[in-house]
């Protein structure tokens, strides 16, 4: 697969904004390494090459296991994630996919329960950014595979 665009040359101004997002979520009480799953996950349901091979790295150079990666598109019924990360998943599941426009009471009220409500605000934030993220990459079919971590900071 071939570019369409170089997004990262041609819309330097648009990233720069983005990248202001990604240093605002680096200072959230919400952890690194959550919100890195939270774009994995995210990743996976938009089907986004390139954001997947940079969150799978990200998230082996913080530990991260391979079996919770491997699991983490059957999350529900594996039983190695912890009660705040049902609950995130859950929470970006909703909010990416917005079934019938709208994220359910029962999944806000799992999220209210794990996280404070600046916790959910940055929560949101996160997970329509990687969407953003997700839909330009995409859209300007920019291939996964040439990650290195740590070559960004946190998007």
């Amino acid at each position: 697969m071939e570019a369409r665009i170089n997004f990262f040359e041609k819309g330097s101004g648009a990233i720069k904004a983005l990248f202001g997002l990604g240093a605002y979520l680096a200072k959230s009480p919400v952890e690194r390494k959550l919100l890195d799953l939270i774009n994995f996950r995210v990743s996976q349901i938009n089907g986004c090459a390139y954001c997947l091979d940079m969150h799978s790295k990200d998230l082996r150079a913080e530990g991260e296991t391979e079996q919770r990666l491997y699991m983490l598109a059957a999350w529900r019924e594996g039983p190695m994630y912890t009660d705040r990360e049902r609950a995130a998943l859950a929470w970006a599941e909703a909010v990416t996919k917005l079934n019938n426009n709208d994220v359910p009471d029962e999944v806000f009220e799992q999220a209210r329960q794990q996280f404070t409500e600046e916790e959910l605000v940055d929560l949101t934030l996160a997970v329509t950014t990687i969407n953003t993220y997700n839909r330009i990459n995409i859209a300007f079919r920019v291939p996964g595979g040439s990650y290195q971590v740590g070559q960004f900071a946190m998007h």
